[in-house]
């Protein structure tokens, strides 16, 4: 999501190796990768890039293990009331076949909408020579959604705002009911209206989420 000019947010960085067979290390890597999400700023070019969706009342990342399998979603058009943008950590369940060298977590960039709709959703997961692919809203009817959380590395689209504010303690957040832990970097406006968005998510919630016309199947071609 994004203000008067667009961009690219995408998350690069190298998770600390923990000491062999030591819970010391692993807390230590777990310090290291929250004082970068606390330090990491999310400009409003970044937000122009595309959306990111947050998470539940007052916590950095989802309130479950992600499974640690990225997926993609896209939308001709959002538009949402209510909107909250703050950095964060999402951990995957212990051994997880996916954690690879990232310890089991993946730093994100969440983002909270309270109320919001969506033309021509598509959502698709690489399952390995083929994807699973669901797509709603693609008649009359809008997807909708309230208090919708999603926890993204990367996104794009076109976005305007009304009523930002760059800067803010993530603690202090008013706009969609989520505050995130204090010291953490943050933003949020009134009003966010995205266009050709797209987006790569490791999580998503919602309390309402209307999905018209939904169809779900296996396809060669994601999103």
């Amino acid at each position: 999501m994004a203000s008067s000019s667009d961009a690219t947010a995408s998350n690069g960085s190298t998770p600390e190796t923990p000491e062999s067979g030591s819970s010391a290390g692993q807390d230590r890597r777990g310090r290291v990768r929250l004082r970068r999400a606390a330090v990491m700023a999310i400009p409003a070019t970044a937000v122009a890039a595309g959306l990111m969706i947050a998470t539940a009342e007052g916590a950095l990342g989802v309130q479950f293990a992600i499974s640690g399998m990225p997926f993609t979603v896209t939308a001709t058009e959002l538009n949402g009331t209510g909107f909250e943008q703050f950095g964060g950590l999402d951990n995957m369940a212990e051994d997880s076949p996916n954690a690879g060298d990232t310890g089991g977590q993946v730093l994100i960039v969440t983002s909270a909408i309270k109320n919001a709709t969506l033309d021509h959703l598509c959502q698709s997961v690489d399952l390995g020579g083929t994807n699973l692919l669901i797509t709603a809203g693609s008649g009359a009817d809008k997807v909708q959604a309230t208090n919708l959380t999603t926890d993204s590395t990367e996104l794009s689209g076109n976005a305007s705002f009304n009523n930002i504010e760059i800067g803010n303690d993530a603690s202090t957040l008013d706009k969609a009911g989520v505050q995130g832990p204090k010291g953490v970097f943050s933003q949020q406006a009134d009003t966010v209206r995205i266009a050709n968005l797209r987006q790569t998510n490791y999580a998503t919630t919602a309390a309402v989420f209307k999905l018209p016309g939904l169809k779900l199947r296996f396809s060669d071609q994601g999103c």
